[in-house]
């Protein structure tokens, strides 16, 4: 992903070497796509959670929502992501709802607001999945995610022991299914934010590496 992270200023995999793998298992002719939702993604979050002023990252985000519903209505815009979601096909409209989700964090969110926010990021698992041609189900295996990657990233504790509280389940749900072959990477992803919720291991301890190496063969 170093690559990924010249191209769009931001790396989808956000410095985790264990994603980096994950991410490398999508489909050949779908990596530029797949790589644009994450880095997306990536971009959303650091607005949300490294913004200071709430109001200007209210701004900032609402930014990328109507740059995201303008995908497809006109000549690609001169962002590297939004160019490269154009070109990949994405579907603008259903990922501005992501931006959605994490206005939700802006203020302190309840439960409710908290599964809101889960599974409106997990939207990025969706269109990743739709741009793959994977048929997976992916609810649980985004939602989890979104909440189990948030745990460590923001400053407040409280939300982020909630975070991992309502991460474990969806995981251990996701993990359970057998992943098609054009969704494996996000099989994969899941086992990798399942071995950060549980901490046991060090990132890239070889058994880490391995359980990966196992579910790209075998889906599990």
């Amino acid at each position: 992903m170093v690559n990924d992270a010249e191209t769009f200023g931001i790396d989808p995999a956000g410095g985790h070497p264990e994603r980096v793998l994950a991410l490398g298992y999508a489909p050949v002719a779908a990596r530029d796509g797949v790589a644009a939702v994450f880095a997306l993604d990536a971009t959303l979050a650091k607005l949300a959670l490294g913004t200071r002023d709430a109001m200007v990252a209210q701004l900032r985000l609402t930014w990328w929502y109507e740059a995201l519903m303008g995908i497809g209505t006109g000549a690609a815009p001169a962002q590297p992501i939004l160019r490269a979601l154009v070109a990949a096909g994405a579907d603008g409209p259903a990922l501005a709802g992501m931006e959605e989700g994490w206005e939700l964090l802006l203020a302190a969110p309840d439960d409710a607001a908290l599964g809101a926010f889960a599974e409106a990021r997990g939207l990025a698992f969706r269109e990743a999945a739709r741009l793959a041609g994977a048929a997976d189900d992916v609810a649980a295996a985004g939602a989890g995610w979104a909440l189990a990657d948030l745990a460590p990233a923001t400053a407040d504790a409280g939300l982020a022991a909630r975070a991992r509280a309502m991460a474990a389940p969806l995981l251990e749900r996701a993990a359970r299914q057998r992943w098609s072959g054009a969704g494996r990477f996000l099989g994969a992803l899941v086992h990798v934010a399942r071995a950060d919720l549980a901490g046991v291991r060090p990132i890239g301890a070889p058994s880490r590496v391995a359980r990966l190496a196992w579910h790209r063969m075998t889906g599990r």
